[in-house]
Order: C-alpha cells, then sequence, then structure tokens
C-alpha cells in the first residue's frame, strides 16, 4: 500500500481564503465571456472575414473541440504540478489563444486561436476546485466550486452582454482584446492570492485514467454530450435569431444575452436544490424542460416577447441540466474528482461543437434560423433516451486509498 502522504492544504486566513476565491472566480468569469462570446459577434466576424454566418461558426465549433481534447488530456498530464503553478501556466495558454483571436487576419487563423484558447478551460475549473477546497477546507467545498460558477453565471450576465456592445460599436476584435486583458488580471490576482499547493504525491497519469475506467462514466459522458448540444444549436445563432427572425433591433440583443445569464443565474440556485434530492432524477427534470422550451422557440421565435421569454427559460433549464450533469460525472469518478469535473467541461462543450455544426447545417442548407430549435429537441430529446436506457445506475462509491491505482489491493478481511 502507497504510504506516500498526501500534499497538505494550506492554512489561509478568511481574508485570504476570500482573496484566493476571487481570483478562481476572475478565471471563471473570463473563461466564461470567451466561451460565449463569439455567439454574439458573429455578424460581425462574418463581415470582417468574408465568409457567412454558418462558416463563422466554425471559430464556435473551435472553442468546443479544443475544451473536449484540453480537459481530460491537461488534467492528467498536469496531475504531478503543483496546483498553484498549473493555474498559471493554464490562464497563460487561454489569454494567448485570445490575443492572437484578436489579431487573426483569416477565419483558419481565428479558428486555431479559438481552439488554443479552448484548451485550458475544463482542466482549470477541475484543479481549481481543488485549490478552492484547499483553501476554505473540505467541509466548505461546495464555496469554492460555487465561486467559480459564479464567474461563470456573471460572464453570461455582464461580460457576454458587454462583448456584444463592444463588437456592435467598434469591430468584434476590441472584445477578444478585453478577455486577454482579463487572463492577464487573472494570472496577477492567482499569483498574488493563491498559495503553493503541491499535488498528491501518488498522482499521475495512469492513476487519474484508471479512476474513470468504468462504462457508466462513459454513458453519463455520452448523454451529456448530445443532451446539451440541444442548448447550443440555438444559441449559437442567436443573434441572427433575434434579429432576423424575431424582429428585433440589433441593439436590444446585448439585453437579451444578459437577461439568458441572469436566467442562467436562477438556473444554478435551482439546479443546486433538486440535485440535492436526486442527481439522476434533475438530470431528467432538466433534459425535458430543455426540450419543451427548445419546441418552443421553435413554435413562437417570430414573435418578440414570448421568443426572447423562451430564451431566458432556456438559460434556466440548461443549467439546471449542466450543473446535474457535473454533480453526476463527478460522482461515477469519486477516485479522480478533479478529472471528472474536467470531463464534464469535455461532455458540454462537445455537445457546443456538435450543436454549434448541426445548427450550422441546417441554416446553410436554407431551413430557416429557426430549424436549429427543432435539431436541438431532436439531440437532447436523444441524450434523455440515453440517460433512460442504459444510464440509470447508482454511482460507485471512492475506493479506500490502498485499493486506488497503482497501488496493491488490500487482502480480504475474514470474520
Amino acid at each position: 500500500m502507497s504510504t506516500a502522504p498526501r500534499a497538505a492544504a494550506p492554512a489561509a486566513t478568511p481574508a485570504g481564503a476570500g482573496r484566493a476565491l476571487l481570483a478562481l472566480a476572475l478565471g471563471g468569469f473570463a473563461i466564461g465571456t470567451t466561451e460565449f462570446a463569439t455567439m454574439g459577434l458573429l455578424p460581425e466576424i462574418a463581415a470582417d472575414l468574408d465568409v457567412d454566418i454558418p462558416t463563422a461558426g466554425h471559430a464556435i465549433t473551435a472553442y468546443a473541440v479544443g475544451v473536449v481534447l484540453g480537459a481530460p488530456t491537461l488534467a492528467a498530464l498536469g496531475a504531478r504540478l503543483d496546483r498553484r503553478r498549473l493555474l498559471l501556466l493554464l490562464m497563460v495558454a487561454f489569454t494567448v489563444g485570445n490575443v492572437m483571436a484578436a489579431f487573426a487576419p483569416t477565419l483558419e487563423t481565428l479558428v486555431a486561436a479559438r481552439l488554443l484558447a479552448g484548451l485550458p478551460h475544463g482542466a482549470f475549473f477541475g484543479v481549481g476546485a481543488a485549490m478552492g477546497t484547499a483553501v476554505v477546507g473540505a467541509e466548505r467545498r461546495g464555496r469554492a466550486v460555487a465561486a467559480m460558477m459564479t464567474g461563470l453565471t456573471v460572464a453570461c450576465a455582464v461580460g457576454v452582454p458587454l462583448t456584444a456592445v463592444v463588437g456592435h460599436a467598434t469591430g468584434w476584435r476590441w472584445a477578444f482584446v478585453g478577455v486577454g486583458a482579463t487572463g492577464i488580471a487573472t494570472l496577477a490576482a492567482l499569483h498574488r492570492w493563491t498559495p503553493s499547493l503541491p499535488s498528491d504525491p501518488a498522482a499521475g497519469v495512469r492513476r487519474e485514467l484508471a479512476a474513470v475506467r468504468n462504462r457508466r462514466l462513459w454513458v453519463a459522458f455520452a448523454a451529456g454530450s448530445v443532451g446539451f448540444g440541444g442548448m447550443f444549436a440555438v444559441y449559437s445563432y442567436v443573434k441572427p435569431l433575434l434579429t432576423d427572425v424575431t424582429g428585433l433591433d440589433v441593439g436590444l440583443v446585448p439585453l437579451v444575452l444578459a437577461l439568458y445569464g441572469v436566467g442562467m443565474t436562477a438556473g444554478t440556485l435551482l439546479g443546486g436544490r433538486l440535485a440535492d434530492r436526486s442527481v439522476l432524477g434533475t438530470v431528467v427534470v432538466g433534459m425535458v424542460a430543455t426540450i419543451v422550451v427548445l419546441v418552443v422557440i421553435g413554435l413562437v421565435g417570430r414573435h418578440p416577447v414570448a421568443a426572447v421569454t423562451a430564451i431566458v427559460l432556456l438559460g434556466v433549464t440548461s443549467q439546471v441540466l449542466g450543473l446535474s450533469l457535473q454533480t453526476r460525472l463527478m460522482d461515477l469518478s469519486p477516485d479522480a474528482p478533479s478529472l471528472g469535473a474536467a470531463l464534464c467541461h469535455s461532455a458540454l462543450n462537445l455537445g457546443n461543437a456538435a450543436g454549434a455544426f448541426l445548427g450550422g447545417l441546417v441554416i446553410a442548407a436554407g431551413w430557416g434560423l429557426l430549424a436549429p430549435a427543432w435539431v436541438g429537441a431532436g439531440l437532447t430529446a436523444v441524450g434523455l433516451l440515453i440517460v433512460l436506457t442504459v444510464g440509470w445506475t447508482p454511482p460507485p462509491v471512492a475506493a479506500p486509498p490502498a485499493e486506488r491505482a497503482g497501488d496493491p489491493p488490500v487482502e480480504a478481511r475474514v470474520g
């Protein structure tokens, strides 16, 4: 059995812990802003780079692919690094990717920059959860996770609408300059306010990968990837939907994006309470509710009040679904919760890539900007079918330290 001691959590005063959580929340704000900013800037990007809107949507897909590839890979490869150093390296890559996007001369270079910016996304949240738990204590780990989730929801309510305003007024490139500046501010905050946190001495790629070698985890991953794609099929093209179909003035789009962020905040609060009662039940409720809202968007998208109301409700239902899916994936990887959290972001962003791609296909085929709502409802319905048929199983419990990957098994006890 491994006898190497685990790294002790650094002592932190309440003020020190608060500053560390603020640094993590700032990182969550930066990442959340850049993840969704492209959706509100597609027409400007398409016009500037001389491509159509579905083709410009490849920049959305590229970021999502970066998250899918980077989340488990970087979390596993960085398992032996000091947590603070790894957070700094991840934020450097994120900042460089966004600055590259701001100065991209062609769609191809923009796609490459968005791929780079997406690579650190999931690993940052997984490692950040470990850092936050260390500074506040295991008994208050919910506060650490909530801090980064607050950064995400504030990004959707404030950061994304702000990038839409800046992009419309001064050009889309300045929006990414702003995100890059936020990344630099996050680097400074992480460097100054987070403590050194050595990794678990027993950590490594083999242990991380062995901990998630079970069928139930990948069933949940598949359900989340497909089911969450429904929201992104619509949200990826929300700006042209609101202006060209619903008939809203372009100046009102940032307000709708802000209301969507408020809906996400409400969904965070609601989803947390529901998941405390039943994680799987909340997954099902979130998927059913999302299907209903997507169908409503397809039916009432031409009517301003009804369309805006439905889009705000989509923010609520998608966040209920996202939170419950993250909890489910972490439950299914108890020996590697950081990797489980990272895999959640891979699953959600695989849904992002699929939803944006399929939504762009039906628009390019001439079926109109409401067609992605029906595609989205179908995707989420498939995810629900996966959950109901093969995903309805209880999660495993964490193995004792002696039985984890890389250690010899504990001998059976008799009597």
